[in-house]
């Protein structure tokens, strides 16, 4: 269950400039031009948003939040993004719960139940594949708003679209991803969108039992990045250009017991860390939640952007990505 899905060849319609109607399930379906174009509609919604102008361009359209997962940002940026455009939102949290899958209804009844309702489905779910199980079933374009430990290519949208504002550019970085890198959606979405530009380095920290799989590693390097493990702070470059710190990921683990242990043996980001390992161009990013990651006394940092840019970054990508798919824009 911890590894990492790989698509075979054509398995992913690639979006090749053409969003409209496509599902967005992989990172696997962008090239860089792709971002680029995403990229630079997120920076006019940004300038809409910041100048809190009315927009009508989703007026009509009804988009389903559909969560089997607890979410608070990932629900409520896209909330706010179809809402910020003129669109409403179909909110349906913990269906097994609140719909019919309680009596029983099978998976993909529900997503062609809710396709039928509205003109796109985002969709999140414990279960690795979950979203490319319902791109197969769905009439309507399904985005992948995280399943299981698989991918989160909205996250890394707005990942790269803060790290492409601060530096002007996606290629020839140094970066150090820290956490859970076996469980994590994010770290797996982040690895594959840098993978996509040349001269690009990650550097891996985690506590043993939470690194990739061998094949997982073999695989992501295949990509042409370059990723180095390490096994302590110490070793941590201090030329980086951005640190991205994931929490341990509770919920994929078989126990409390060795949840609290990966806990005691994972990494924080201090004032002293950063003093002693980070340089003053770099950024400090966090999908969040913040989870033994990040010490609050960094917040002050102008480093630390994951309460600032990063986090509203997120409500501008997806407005792009949303008014694309359905054609809008």
């Amino acid at each position: 269950m911890n590894q990492v899905i790989t698509h075979p060849p054509g398995s992913l319609e690639l979006i090749s400039g053409d969003f409209k109607g496509k599902d967005i399930l992989s990172l696997d379906q962008f090239s860089a031009a792709d971002l680029y174009r995403v990229f630079a509609l997120a920076r006019e919604m940004k300038e809409l948003v910041l100048a809190s102008q009315p927009s009508q361009l989703l007026a009509g359209q009804l988009v389903a939040l559909l969560f089997y997962e607890p979410s608070s940002r990932t629900f409520g940026s896209f909330a706010a993004a179809v809402k910020r455009l003129g669109g409403q939102t179909l909110d349906i949290q913990n269906p097994e719960v609140v719909s019919s899958v309680w009596k029983g209804e099978s998976f993909e009844d529900t997503i062609s139940v809710f396709g039928a309702y509205t003109q796109a489905i985002v969709l999140r779910h414990p279960l690795p594949g979950a979203a490319q199980r319902a791109a197969e079933v769905a009439n309507v374009p399904v985005i992948n708003a995280g399943d299981g430990n698989n991918e989160h290519p909205t996250q890394t949208l707005l990942d790269l679209f803060t790290i492409y504002e601060q530096f002007g550019r996606l290629d020839h970085l140094k970066g150090l991803l820290a956490g859970d890198p076996l469980n994590s959606r994010t770290l797996h979405s982040l690895i594959r969108g840098l993978a996509l530009f040349e001269g690009n380095t990650v550097y891996l920290l985690s506590p043993e039992a939470l690194r990739l799989t061998r094949d997982d590693l073999l695989a992501l390097r295949s990509r042409g990045i370059e990723i180095v493990e390490i096994h302590s702070e110490r070793e941590i470059p201090t030329d980086c250009h951005f640190w991205y710190w994931t929490r341990i990921q509770k919920e994929r683990l078989s126990s409390l017991d060795e949840y609290q242990q990966l806990a005691a043996a994972s990494f924080q980001v201090t004032p002293a860390l950063l003093a002693e390992r980070a340089n003053r161009e770099m950024i400090l990013m966090d999908p969040l939640p913040r989870v033994g990651t990040i010490d609050p006394a960094v917040d002050s940092d102008e480093r630390a952007v994951y309460l600032r840019s990063q986090i509203r970054n997120g409500l501008y990508t997806r407005m792009a990505l949303l008014a694309l798919i359905l054609g809008k824009a």
